[in-house]
């Protein structure tokens, strides 16, 4: 007895997309073949949101379903239109793959999704959807700093939020959306200074004439029920010579180095017994031709045998709180032999214009062997390369305990994509 032949059905004959609030849904039921080739995903339908003026909520995870069991799914690529790329995954047995992280706000989504009949042929569905806008409407902007401009190779990226993010998990958010790229490309990470602040260096200082650029991909993106990803102005950095200053508080000199190369050594003086120099790495935060300084700024009352009110010139400022490397005539027969100042490090008048001319923002000067405490890491200027790349490293909400394992975003860009 003859029998007609059975049509052969699509890959599980139903595929489901599913960006809750409306359901996308692709599915296909059991239709016969057509003389063309066969494709595992010729005959997926697409339902729901896509194609009938509806949108999906943001708010819902994104999934894609094989229910039968002829067929699986292989790959599922999701981004949005300004190339954020969606994380998911997908399972062993390939029936099922959902979105490990947010879908954004307002935006239109395109879905790939790769597929393998039973008999191991391929198939592909492109699908698309557009996500509506939040409910709520409050926004965390970020404000990445310093200014664009050319800086030194110690300067580092700072990201200020407009709201406190406290939540470890709503914190690992905020961070993966801050990406920071250079060329050339050095391993680097965020450090989250306090619940609005995160900063951002390389594991050593950047490379010499460098390019870098900050930017966010929060935008749309929800962070907690009442909080959404807000709008960031992209920021681009330049670095110039590695310009590195190195004092030594007890041989009382300073030896300037330009790209691994000791250019100039210079007689200083810096803090004498109860006033003594901060040690460790400080950052150049700027130069000042001209500062009046006074005891009292630091706490010292007017009267006192250490009270001073000076004209000083030529003032390189490397901490918030009034440390310089400045102009100091008045010690000049000092220098190179005691240390006399008050914190501050001083040397002649014509080293200290050579000196201000020779360094910018984001330069690096370092005090070593001084009685001291070392820079404080934050707070105070720039800090950041006092504490060492583990210890950086545990600052981060993305490296979840583990500072010393590999950098999970650094895995995933560097994880081969299915095209």
């Amino acid at each position: 007895m003859n029998h007609a032949p059975r049509n052969r059905t699509v890959v599980g004959c139903t595929l489901l997309v599913i960006a809750l609030g409306g359901g996308l849904t692709a599915c296909s039921g059991d239709h016969p073949l057509s003389a063309e080739p066969y494709d595992a995903a010729d005959e997926i339908a697409v339902k729901g949101p896509v194609g009938d003026g509806r949108k999906a909520d943001p708010d819902k995870p994104l999934e894609v379903t094989a229910e039968d069991d002829d067929g699986r799914i292989t790959d599922v690529t999701a981004l949005d239109a300004t190339g954020r790329y969606v994380a998911g995954e997908l399972s062993a047995d390939g029936t099922r793959w959902h979105s490990t992280t947010p879908l954004a706000a307002n935006a239109h989504y395109t879905v790939r999704v790769s597929t393998e009949d039973e008999d191991g042929a391929p198939g592909r569905k492109v699908l698309t959807f557009d996500t509506g806008k939040p409910v709520t409407q409050k926004r965390l902007d970020v404000t990445f700093g310093p200014k664009t401009g050319e800086y030194g190779v110690g300067q580092p990226v700072t990201a200020e939020l407009s709201k406190p993010v406290k939540d470890k998990a709503q914190r690992a958010v905020v961070e993966r959306a801050l990406k920071v790229s250079s060329i050339p490309a050095v391993e680097g990470g965020w450090h989250w200074v306090d619940d609005k602040e995160l900063h951002y260096r390389p594991k050593e200082y950047w490379p010499s004439h460098a390019t870098i650029q900050a930017r966010s991909n929060l935008e749309g993106i929800k962070i907690s029920d009442r909080l959404w990803g807000g709008r960031a102005k992209p920021l681009r950095l330049t670095t110039g010579d590695r310009v590195i200053a190195i004092t030594d508080a007890s041989s009382h000199s300073m030896t300037v180095y330009k790209n691994n190369e000791v250019i100039k050594e210079i007689p200083v003086t810096t803090g004498k017994p109860g006033f003594e120099t901060r040690n460790g790495v400080k950052v150049v935060l700027g130069k000042e031709y001209f500062v009046r300084m006074r005891s009292a700024t630091v706490g010292i009352s007017e009267g006192s045998s250490e009270s001073y009110d000076l004209p000083v010139y030529y003032a390189t400022r490397v901490t918030w709180s009034g440390e310089y490397v400045h102009a100091a005539p008045w010690s000049v027969g000092s220098q190179g032999y005691a240390n006399v100042s008050h914190g501050c490090t001083g040397m002649s008048t014509g080293n200290a214009e050579w000196f201000f001319n020779a360094v910018r923002e984001g330069d690096v000067v370092k005090v070593i062997h001084s009685d001291g405490n070392t820079m404080e890491t934050f707070g105070n200027g720039f800090g950041d390369w006092n504490l060492d790349w583990t210890k950086w490293r545990g600052g981060s909400a993305l490296v979840a305990g583990n500072p010393e394992g590999p950098d999970p975003e650094e895995e995933a860009r560097l994880r081969p994509q299915s095209v």
